[in-house]
């Protein structure tokens, strides 16, 4: 058994428990911080607190992820919901610009559904549009930060994070977390790539061109 081969799997078996426990722990220390957001959610846009959302997780298994609610329910007229920048309120801009608000999905880790570290959970919608190559993000557990999120995060093209995913996918290991882990700290710190540009988050992926 070749060293690399060792490391590769004792890295894939203690991954899942490091998760769980650091999870159990990081909602512990948090828990003040987390009532306190919660209660602001719930004054300034009602209930629900949390947003809960199906996601596809590793092997594209669906799960339910958690989050603060950071919108409005408004509608136009024709009861269609309005655009992601006119529902996103200051205080919901604020908890996405410190990332605060991905902070419920502690509890989705602690549950096992995702990791610290892997790509991020995107919408069902999208799994008809992936190409067998971009698909490869769902071999590993979504995770909280990734590769892609400290390399520009929704600064970048939709191409460019699925290319960052697949390349994370083929290269994990017990330090590229770690670093992953310290980078996305300082990048939460300096709230860098938070949008796309002229979007307030990130545009619909659309499919790849043909």
């Amino acid at each position: 058994m070749s060293p690399s081969y060792r490391s590769i799997r004792i890295y894939r078996q203690f991954k899942g428990p490091a998760d769980r426990v650091g999870a159990l722990l990081a909602l512990l220390l948090l828990a003040p911080l987390l009532l306190v957001v919660a209660l602001l959610v719930r004054w300034r846009l009602g209930a629900p607190v949390l947003f809960r959302q199906l996601r596809p997780g590793y092997r594209e298994r669906p799960f339910r992820l958690l989050k603060f609610r950071t919108m409005t329910d408004h509608r136009d007229p024709s009861g269609a919901l309005l655009s992601d920048a006119e529902r996103l309120t200051p205080l919901g801009r604020w908890l996405r610009s410190t990332s605060i608000d991905e902070l419920p999905e502690l509890i989705n880790i602690l549950r096992g559904e995702m990791s610290f570290i892997g790509p991020r959970p995107l919408l069902l919608d999208y799994l008809p549009l992936y190409s067998a190559e971009q698909a490869r993000r769902h071999h590993v557990k979504p995770g909280f930060s990734g590769w892609a999120q400290i390399n520009g995060r929704n600064a970048l093209s939709w191409e460019e994070k699925f290319r960052l995913d697949v390349w994370y996918v083929d290269h994990q290991s017990f330090w590229l977390d770690l670093r992953i882990f310290l980078i996305t700290i300082w990048k939460v710190i300096r709230r860098d790539g938070i949008s796309a540009a002229g979007d307030a988050t990130m545009p619909p992926f659309q499919g790849n061109n043909r």
